[in-house]
């Protein structure tokens, strides 16, 4: 599943070619993706220009002229590509196969820019991703966003924040940044990063991380510092690119490279000093990735 920088990179490729664009025609190839798409879907969106794109958690956000707001979730296989003028294909070395198969071509936005036509596809093999329509006005209290916590990338998330949240939970450390309650976006590559950084396993207890006072400790301050550290890597390296994840030109991120823990079970620890090996557990059906020697 994209994680919050993979998202934020499809947001920033996507922006040259649809902010400020007219919406010619919505071209809807399917009456559903995970859900059915919202009625009259593609007549409500038609004919208007693009106000800007903007991302909540793992939220694709394109605000649209006279307040709507279409949220488009990537699920694990969707991709936009951008086709301008009548090149068909996209700019960039490929560096992983992506879907061609025009069956899976779900959704085209037909748009008209300053620099011509262009057509933005939604390509999605599993159909796992969505598309839904609301208002600015009444996005904060839409289904899908109005129980997400703050994000990782603003200066609202410090150790304060989440002292308030993990004061007397037994619930595992992992689990508790994993809730979209608590942080929105984040996920499991960039949670089992952040935990290396700041040392802490994930098997311990969230509530371990704040004192009787219900202040964060130390270690939740190197938490919070190491979460939006990583996030921040990431989103400037492009994202992870794991699997079916590709940028909008059709290139790889290339954070995966810098992985310090995710996915290098048995490998030394990158730890300076520390001579651990990385190992592998298993908590609520998801990898967890960590180094049972120096993260504590």
């Amino acid at each position: 599943m994209p994680e919050l920088p993979e998202v934020e990179t499809v947001r920033r490729g996507l922006t040259p070619a649809m902010e400020g664009a007219l919406l010619v025609r919505a071209e809807l190839r399917r009456p559903d993706l995970r859900f059915p798409f919202p009625e009259d879907f593609a007549t409500l969106v038609s004919g208007r220009r693009i106000v800007s794109l903007g991302r909540r958690a793992k939220y694709l956000l394109i605000d649209l002229e006279g307040g709507d707001v279409i949220i488009s979730h990537l699920g694990m296989s969707g991709s936009f590509r951008v086709e301008e003028g009548a090149v068909s294909g996209t700019p960039g070395d490929f560096h992983h196969p992506r879907s061609k198969d025009e069956k899976h071509d779900h959704v085209v936005f037909h748009l008209e820019g300053l620099q011509g036509p262009s057509r933005v596809i939604y390509n999605d093999p599993r159909r796992f991703g969505f598309m839904d329509l609301t208002t600015r006005d009444t996005l904060a209290n839409h289904a899908f966003i109005r129980n997400l916590g703050e994000e990782p990338t603003g200066n609202v998330l410090d150790a304060a924040y989440l002292a308030a949240r993990f004061a007397g939970k037994a619930q595992p450390l992992k689990s508790a940044l994993l809730d979209q309650k608590n942080i929105a976006g984040l996920g499991n590559i960039y949670v089992c990063e952040a935990l290396w950084r700041a040392g802490l396993s994930p098997l311990r207890a969230a509530g371990t991380l704040v004192d009787a006072k219900g202040k964060p400790k130390a270690a939740l301050e190197l938490l919070t510092e190491a979460i939006r550290a990583v996030i921040a890597d990431a989103i400037a390296a492009g994202g992870s690119s794991l699997r079916d994840h590709i940028q909008t030109d059709g290139t790889l991120g290339y954070f995966q490279h810098s992985f310090s823990v995710y996915d290098r079970e048995d490998e030394p620890c990158r730890t300076p000093g520390c001579g651990g090996t990385v190992a592998r557990v298993v908590q609520a059906g998801r990898s967890t990735f960590y180094c049972p020697k120096c993260q504590r």
